[in-house]
């Protein structure tokens, strides 16, 4: 009988991540937009959940701030291997420290997110905190091809990144792991500027002008971002996990997706 990998929330990492469990000879049910059933069919999930070696869950909170997965199918998930995508949005601002999945969560602008980052976990799910997320169709690359990267005059702010294909490496091995949290985070945080320049450079284009944050005209949500600057460490996935990234920077990130064109 096949492994069964039941996904809520076919979105853009999860579908790569159904994409290569379905190549290793799994066989995956997943919800949304482009799933293979509606969420809100109680009954053809819940049947399909009986029968789940796996469960991941890319479901972000909703706008109440609850998470709908384990609101409607709590019940349905106990004594399941589970996996949720968090974000490292719930370690909060660290003034560009570096963070382990040791350090305090909750104390961000993501409140909702650290909740059931924390539910899941109680849950025993093997929880993937995951940084900025990029890769085909979604990359510096694009953004600066279309006109829309911005370089923004904040000296010292940095983020972490991870490409997609790493995410799903490291989401496959999480499925043998330990219950806890992991860290999936490249080995060189840096600016988005530097992103950016680097970017525009593979493309043979001027970088965008520098601009004072006031000037860009973010919307909240980007303005946001910038008001949190961290390093996040991933060495807890490599050691237990057994991860390692294809990617190590987005330098050589970068260069794939150019080639790949």
């Amino acid at each position: 009988m096949k492994s069964r990998l039941f996904i809520f929330g076919l979105g853009y990492t999860a579908a790569r991540i159904a994409k290569a469990a379905e190549a290793r000879g799994w066989e995956v049910v997943s919800t949304g937009r482009a799933g293979t059933l509606a969420f809100d069919d109680a009954g053809g999930v819940r049947l399909a959940l009986a029968d789940a070696s796996q469960v991941l869950s890319s479901v972000p909170p909703g706008g109440d701030g609850l998470d709908p997965v384990l609101e409607q199918y709590g019940a349905d998930l106990a004594g399941k291997p589970l996996s949720y995508l968090s974000s490292t949005g719930v370690y909060g601002d660290c003034g560009g420290s570096w963070v382990d999945e040791s350090a305090p969560t909750g104390t961000g602008r993501r409140t909702a997110r650290s909740e059931a980052d924390a539910a899941w976990l109680a849950r025993g799910a093997r929880v993937l905190r995951l940084p900025g997320i990029y890769g085909p169709g979604r990359s510096a690359l694009d953004r600066v091809r279309a006109g829309r990267a911005q370089r923004i005059d904040l000296p010292g702010q940095v983020f972490s990144r991870v490409h997609v294909d790493d995410i799903v490496s490291g989401a496959l091995l999480a499925f043998a792991a330990p219950p806890g949290a992991y860290n999936l985070a490249d080995d060189l945080p840096a600016s988005q500027n530097a992103v950016i320049e680097a970017a525009a450079a593979l493309l043979g284009l001027a970088s965008p002008p520098m601009q004072t944050l006031e000037a860009a005209q973010l919307s909240p949500q980007a303005r946001a971002f910038y008001d949190e600057n961290r390093r996040v460490a991933g060495g807890k996935a490599k050691r237990i996990l057994g991860w390692k990234l294809r990617y190590p920077t987005y330098r050589e990130g970068l260069r794939n997706l150019l080639a790949a064109r």
